[in-house]
């Protein structure tokens, strides 16, 4: 049984300053650019049945410059949907909404964008864990997409709700491996970035 590895697309403006990016389309910045070449060591030598990217610029662009070739779309594997939220910082939101938690309260929908239930984004972690499960008979899989549906699915993956994603911070442009430890899932490495200063 191989590892599924998690590789979060590198920075984008909306990421720097906390804005909660979902369906909007940013490009990486510079320094996201660089994050996303930083995986490619971490990478190296690795084979993978399957790499599946979230359809959206930031995380194919890290596909791209990490080094991956073949890497397929998944829809499933785009950012929660944040409907009304879209754009807006937690410390914006909390200022109208003190007790306010993305985790268990979702968001509510916005003019353009229907918003999504930490339950929603569950049942889409859910059908990229279904897909990936026979690759990962095979060998490694990767995913490459974003911060809080990467987390929801590590937590879907080690048998939690889909709000326990909460603990598990997760900084762009870096890698995690999920592995089984006798025949349990478990977190083998979190947060893997290349030391700074070494060339990708």
């Amino acid at each position: 049984m191989g590892d599924l590895l998690l590789a979060r697309h590198g920075e984008t403006e909306w990421s720097r300053s906390g804005r909660h990016t979902g369906r909007t389309d940013l490009p990486l910045t510079p320094h996201g650019e660089e994050q996303a070449r930083s995986l490619a060591p971490l990478l190296a030598g690795r084979a993978f049945a399957l790499v599946l990217t979230s359809p959206l610029e930031r995380a194919r662009r890290t596909a791209e410059l990490a080094g991956l070739t073949g890497a397929e779309p998944d829809p499933d594997l785009r950012e929660w949907d944040y409907g009304a939220y879209e754009g807006v910082t937690t410390a914006t939101i909390r200022a109208g909404r003190p007790d306010w938690d993305l985790w268990t309260d979702g968001v509510p929908p916005g003019p353009e964008l229907p918003g999504e239930s930490p339950a929603q984004v569950g049942a889409r972690a859910d059908r990229v864990l279904a897909r990936v499960a026979r690759a990962l008979e095979e060998g490694d899989v990767l995913l490459v997409a974003h911060g809080h549906l990467l987390r929801v699915l590590t937590a879907r993956r080690l048998g939690l709700s889909p709000a326990e994603g909460r603990l598990f911070r997760l900084e762009t442009g870096t890698l995690s491996r999920l592995s089984l430890e006798h025949g349990r899932p478990v977190i083998a490495e979190w947060n893997a970035a290349a030391p700074a200063g070494r060339p990708a």
